[in-house]
């Protein structure tokens, strides 16, 4: 079973947090720091108030980013510690940082951190009464597993994150199918989970009954280590070739899988995106369902060129399938991308919705294609 992924911070706004929604974002307030020992950052009022809180005594500027849209000044009391009060917060999660004197840090205050190849960014999360679709909820959930292996193509370490679902141990002769999803750039193996929520959005989806039960597997994108970015050719080419050398025989080996294109489909965010695409539909005989959020999709399109003077793809493909925000960055590449697809007659299901480039679009593009698999 996997415990409620709440340290002690987030299980106290479980605690604390008033019931239903309907509080709207308030203008960010500034505050004085209290009368008393310690410091704690953040700091969730039972209204949803959240104070933030910095010592740096000799610091002339401290800011807040992220939280709102412009950055946010903090005040100074006489001991020299920094604070602001936000809100009140929408349920959610937020990710943030402080500016000190033009220098970004982290919250030393919160042990929570968005994982990332550079972490930049601290972690809060406001639960209510109701929880979001990818907030921990009492039903069963699943187990995620950590797996290192060695890459034979890339010839060193590496890791990867696998779920299963809640049945998967008690069920030992059924054969599960499998989810392939990836991250975007500067992200990790670990994004999936610790921040996009992946695994709560799979088992409240199983409670619901929307989903198949599916192993959910989650690897490192950045396969080039001299590109961190992984947007360049090379970081394409290599990871494929440890996705298909050495991950996919990793998950075949130690987990029981549908063995067939009917029970893998691939999916990412980003430049995940193009990861799948460019690795489902070269091999479309293993990966039945292909999905691609908020893309970046490179022009000329040579990784998946091949793929595309297919005449027998739309065959092979049970679903290929893509969305993107409407005020999303790569919008522009994406629809070139969809013009190229409608050209060559190949069947896409495509939607474009409200949003930009943030993984609040992509946990819900996740619920959104999950229930399109393996049905």
């Amino acid at each position: 079973m996997v415990s409620p992924p709440f340290p002690v911070l987030t299980f106290l706004l479980c605690c604390l947090a008033m019931s239903g929604g309907g509080i709207t974002q308030a203008s960010a307030q500034q505050i004085q720091d209290p009368e008393e020992p310690g410091l704690e950052s953040p700091e969730v009022k039972p209204d949803r108030n959240v104070v933030f809180r910095f010592d740096a005594p000799s610091a002339d500027h401290v800011k807040l980013r992220g939280i709102k849209r412009t950055p946010l000044d903090l005040v100074k009391s006489k001991e020299g510690i920094w604070s602001i009060m936000v809100g009140p917060l929408d349920p959610g999660i937020y990710e943030y940082s402080f500016i000190v004197d033009g220098e970004p840090t982290l919250d030393p205050s919160n042990p929570l951190i968005k994982p990332e190849i550079t972490p930049d960014s601290s972690l809060l999360e406001i639960t209510s009464g109701t929880p979001l679709f990818y907030q921990w909820k009492d039903v069963p959930h699943g187990t995620i597993h950590l797996h290192d292996y060695f890459s034979g193509s890339l010839k060193r370490l590496r890791r990867v994150r696998v779920y299963t679902p809640p049945d998967y141990e008690s069920m030992p002769d059924q054969p599960f199918p499998v989810l392939y999803l990836f991250h975007g750039t500067g992200d990790t193996e670990a994004t999936w989970t610790e921040f996009g929520h992946a695994h709560l959005i799979l088992d409240n989806l199983l409670a619901q009954q929307k989903i198949v039960p599916m192993i959910l597997v989650m690897p490192d994108g950045h396969a080039d280590l001299q590109e961190e970015e992984g947007i360049h050719r090379a970081n394409f080419i290599k990871f494929s070739g440890d996705m298909m050398g050495s991950i996919l025989p990793l998950i075949t080996r130690k987990y029981r899988t549908v063995e067939n294109s009917a029970g893998r489909a691939i999916c990412g965010l980003s430049m995940g995106g193009m990861q799948a695409l460019q690795i489902g539909l070269n091999h479309a005989d293993t990966f039945g369902y292909v999905g691609a959020m908020s893309a970046y999709v490179p022009n000329p399109h040579d990784l998946i060129a091949p793929a595309l003077a297919d005449p027998g793809l739309n065959e092979k493909l049970h679903l290929l399938w893509g969305s993107i925000g409407t005020d999303d960055y790569l919008r522009k590449e994406t629809e070139e991308f969809n013009a190229l697809l409608k050209e060559k007659g190949i069947h896409q299901q495509f939607y474009l919705t409200p949003g930009t480039h943030e993984w609040s679009v992509w946990r819900g593009y996740l619920r959104d294609f999950a229930p399109l698999l393996f049905r």
